[in-house]
């Protein structure tokens, strides 16, 4: 145990990498910091660099500990705290699907459906080390050559090492096609205070049987899946728009600024003012 990893306050650093599709990236070290459960569209990959992380994914609970990679696929739901009072400092990449089918087929010469890490903790001292070693390159320098070679080096490595080229699974096709009307209903009408009466009416399904498939197939009750359509489209907006934090929240159906705030904090990490700042 690292008994010198003593910090006595939370920090975190949130930045982009517009090159390669956008990559967002997150310094941090938290000690009351608690993630929701949520998911991302993109991928969400890293390295605990001291204390250890307490993660939940798939309903199992895991320690990550210091050196140890996490893994995460996009649409998997997890979550994430402190695994002792010390709490934990980690760096983390969140790379879109297109950037690692771009890379996969490029190292590999093959054709790539998906990459699929089926590992999501993995304990790998030598890419774990590449992957530290690109996120203080993009960190801190500009220069493009060697950005770039240290991408391909990092992710290269963990592709080629961990990742799988087989997409998953799950429902049956009428399932599916129900959970993915109200998907996209809830991604269109996201500001409206919709009731399970009316998603289970466009899914053609009882409202239990909705919850259930639902559950099973994007891991979130419609509500919390709701509240994460909610946070990514604020993430959008205060991206995008020249709104102020206060109706952003009002335009993606939170209460105030500080309902934003709360679950914005807890699924992506920082604060709506934070992100904004970037």
């Amino acid at each position: 145990m690292d008994t010198a990893f003593r910090p006595t306050r939370e920090k975190s650093k949130f930045w982009r990498a517009p090159e390669y599709h956008n990559l967002e990236l997150l310094s941090a070290t938290y000690i009351k910091q608690k993630f929701s459960h949520h998911y991302h569209e993109t991928y969400a990959i890293g390295v605990v660099e001291q204390g250890i992380e307490k993660v939940y994914i798939g309903g199992i609970e895991r320690m990550v500990m210091p050196g140890e990679m996490i893994l995460i696929n996009p649409n998997v739901v997890h979550s994430g705290e402190a695994g002792d009072e010390r709490g934990w400092k980690y760096r983390m990449f969140y790379p879109s699907i297109a950037l690692l089918q771009q890379l996969a087929q490029e190292i590999s010469g093959n054709d790539w459906h998906q990459p699929y890490f089926p590992n999501p903790i993995v304990d790998d001292p030598i890419i774990s080390r590449q992957l530290l070693h690109l996120h203080h390159v993009l960190e801190k320098s500009d220069n493009q050559l060697k950005r770039d070679t240290a991408m391909r080096v990092a992710f290269g490595s963990l592709i080629l090492r961990h990742a799988q080229n087989d997409p998953l699974t799950c429902c049956t096709q009428n399932e599916r096609e129900a959970v993915r009307r109200v998907r996209e209903y809830l991604e269109t009408y996201y500001e409206h205070n919709t009731s399970l009466d009316e998603l289970a009416e466009i899914a053609g399904l009882s409202p239990f049987h909705l919850v259930r498939v639902f559950k099973e197939e994007t891991g979130l009750p419609p509500h919390t899946y709701l509240t994460h359509v909610r946070v990514q489209m604020a993430r959008e907006l205060l991206k995008n728009d020249p709104l102020s934090i206060a109706d952003v929240a009002y335009a993606t159906g939170f209460t105030d600024q500080s309902h934003l705030t709360r679950w914005f904090k807890r699924m992506v990490g920082v604060t709506p003012g934070k992100y904004v700042a970037v």
